[in-house]
């Protein structure tokens, strides 16, 4: 695959990353969209690496979804594609298809881990269905994640739970995002550590 001019990067380690929120009603500008604020200030306070940021708000429509983060993944070169909405078990949730159709590989493991936070909270978590892919395309890949649709539980989820004096009680996925990314051949992320930090075997470590 030929690359295009959207793939540059302003600096090597600079990661690109796509925010895809979902939903008919905000879609429609019947109310203002929460999710893509909400994620970009997360990611914006615990991201220390340099970041660019493609934003797209749509319909809870299964080809659309698909089509989005192809375009975000291929078209545009993002690292990391994260969505919000449209996990749940109505007939109009269909996010985690949308996602698989996308992706070439399934990563559960980050659906398990916010399943697991969340029930922390609410015993309908179980009913959530969010789950993250890999897309992998000639000379590149992405990581897919579906977070929920609320501004809270996407910090939880991201961040994971911390005690009174700030330890770690449930780990956030997004601990395990960095390395991730390291192994599919992307950019190398580092993490402001008061709000997530990143955990690398000793040997994937880069000294600064």
């Amino acid at each position: 695959m030929k690359h295009t001019e959207a793939w540059k990067r302003n600096t090597p380690n600079e990661i690109k990353i796509g925010l895809i929120s979902i939903s008919d009603r905000a879609s429609k500008g019947v109310y203002s969209d929460e999710g893509i604020p909400a994620l970009q200030s997360w990611l914006m306070s615990a991201i220390s690496t340099p970041c660019v940021f493609h934003e797209r708000l749509i319909a809870d429509e299964q080809e659309i979804i698909t089509e989005t983060i192809v375009e975000l993944v291929d078209d545009l070169g993002c690292d990391l594609v994260l969505t919000t909405g449209g996990t749940g078990p109505s007939r109009r949730d269909v996010t985690p298809e949308a996602t698989l159709d996308a992706g070439t590989r399934e990563m559960p493991g980050f659906g398990e881990q916010m399943r697991q936070i969340s029930l922390r909270f609410v015993p309908t978590a179980i009913l959530s269905r969010q789950t993250a892919v890999l897309r992998e395309i000639e000379g590149h890949a992405a990581l897919i994640i579906n977070l929920p649709g609320q501004p809270k539980a996407i910090a939880e989820t991201l961040e994971g739970l911390k005690d009174a004096d700030g330890k770690s009680i449930v780990p956030g996925i997004f601990a395990a995002v960095p390395y991730c990314i390291d192994l599919i051949g992307g950019p190398y992320i580092e993490t402001n550590e008061s709000i997530i930090k990143v955990f690398r075997p000793k040997s994937a470590i880069q000294k600064s």
